[in-house]
């Protein structure tokens, strides 16, 4: 309790000094005449500027056999335009002091520049030009794709564990694209080539599927001036189609994964269940699930912490997470690193137990109160470096939600009641909407569900 109290003083004090942080930043958001939608967030603390345009499509918007596509195009973007050479976009940005860079996610392709304030101009008029003007060659086609061949080795192809976590999301969705890794399968990344690229580029790449986010140094008046002038002349696009993707049926039962290889020198085990996601005006169940992942697994605190490691050191590591920003169906992961002596069936067995037991306690209202109370602390904290506020707007708005829900989203977290969490855990852990998975150097003996535990089936 004294530590608790110590911590919330602490936290208070934290909480107050960030508030002239908070208040420095002014978000204005509106609609260019071709569609393309616009975010400006005032920061007047230093003369630096992040820019970024943020598209609505992602892995998970591929046409089927043609995984990574997305992720390849992104990569293609730095080859040039008309008036640009290879390379040429990230050295003018590097010349002009900034950094730049690109992702892709299953939802989304950004593209930023973190630059002084008075090389927006540039920025734009250089992301504008590769948002129209992409010119790529067949040498183009074949360099980059052993690139991302080869960055598939060193990410994927090199660690177990990333082989493992694909494997479970392969199983966790039955339809539904997000079972599809972002840098695409092997052998379907060997046959993208310059049409795939062209007609993805064609079909996504426009202002009226883009978002300009603009953080920093600026105003909303000048973000707006430039914007007109670089982006408003790009005509919208009468390709960009609503975003329709295959959905997943019922799942009718749990199912099980053991995957080995010699290159594992800890042996885990990792539950993923089927989860909401926040949507736009109704974000309250996924908030619910975000301080579940925080209670069970949330730091050394956490129920299966100190059930799992302090009280019975069966494990050296458990966690429980909730990626709650998704544009579909998302999940809910629980992982458990046993241990030494210990079998994964033993720790799953713990793990099992653990969580029916939490079902049957509930959520401590002290632990609640200084889960909330970090949250709190961790948003203000993060206001101070403006990317990730940008980056925290782009993900949201391009997954299916608004200006609105990102600001209301940390008074949602607030709001969310112990009674909330249990119901929402007693949602969650079905069974027949799971995957558990074991990760392991050797062969181990198959698990037959029994009728109870080890399945993840929970009742309140």
């Amino acid at each position: 309790m004294r530590r608790f109290a110590l911590l919330l003083v602490l936290l208070v004090a934290a909480l107050h000094a960030g508030v002239p942080a908070m208040a420095a930043q002014k978000v204005t958001d509106f609609t260019l005449d071709n569609g393309m939608d616009v975010v400006v967030i005032e920061d007047h603390r230093a003369p630096v500027a992040v820019h970024m345009v943020w598209y609505r499509v992602g892995s998970a918007d591929e046409p089927r056999g043609r995984s990574g596509i997305a992720h390849f195009v992104e990569h293609l973007m730095f080859k040039g335009t008309e008036t640009m050479g290879p390379g040429e976009f990230s050295d003018v940005v590097s010349a002009n002091g900034g950094t730049d860079n690109a992702f892709t996610s299953y939802d989304f392709t950004g593209y930023f520049q973190r630059v002084a304030a008075d090389r927006l101009d540039l920025m734009m008029k250089m992301e504008a030009d590769r948002m129209v003007n992409l010119r790529l060659t067949e040498q183009d086609i074949v360099t980059e794709r052993d690139v991302i061949l080869e960055e598939r080795n060193q990410r994927v192809e090199n660690d177990p564990g990333s082989l493992f976590r694909e494997q479970r999301n392969a199983a966790l969705y039955l339809n539904h694209p997000y079972g599809t890794p972002i840098i695409g399968w092997r052998h379907e990344m060997e046959q993208l080539d310059m049409a795939a690229a062209k007609e993805f580029y064609s079909a996504h790449y426009a202002p009226n599927n883009a978002i300009l986010i603009v953080a920093g140094d600026v105003t909303p008046e000048e973000v707006r001036a430039l914007a007109q002038e670089h982006y408003g002349p790009i005509p919208a696009s009468d390709a960009i189609a609503p975003r329709l993707r295959p959905q997943e049926p019922p799942h009718l039962a749990p199912r099980r994964i053991v995957f080995e290889d010699q290159r594992v020198a800890q042996p885990y085990l990792a539950r993923d269940y089927l989860a909401p996601e926040r949507d736009s005006g109704a974000q309250e169940e996924a908030a619910a699930l975000v301080l579940l992942g925080q209670v069970l697994g949330g730091g050394q605190t956490s129920v299966l912490n100190r059930k799992l490691r302090f009280e019975q050191q069966i494990a050296v590591y458990a966690g429980a997470f909730h990626d709650a920003t998704s544009l579909d169906t998302s999940s809910f992961g629980l992982i458990v690193v046993p241990a030494e002596g210990v079998s994964l069936a033993e720790a799953e067995d713990a793990l099992d137990k653990a969580l029916a037991e939490f079902m049957k306690e509930g959520v401590d209202a002290e632990q609640l109160d200084r889960i909330k109370l970090q949250l709190r602390a961790s948003r203000i904290y993060e206001s101070d470096d403006v990317e990730q506020v940008a980056n925290r707007y782009g993900r949201a708005l391009t997954q299916g939600l608004t200006v609105e829900d990102v600001q209301a989203w940390p008074d949602v977290l607030q709001a969310v009641t112990a009674e909330d969490i249990m119901e929402a855990a007693g949602r969650l852990f079905d069974a027949n909407r799971s995957v558990t998975g074991w990760l392991t150097p050797v062969a181990v003996p198959a698990v037959a569900a029994p009728a109870t535990g080890r399945t993840g089936e929970m009742t309140q």
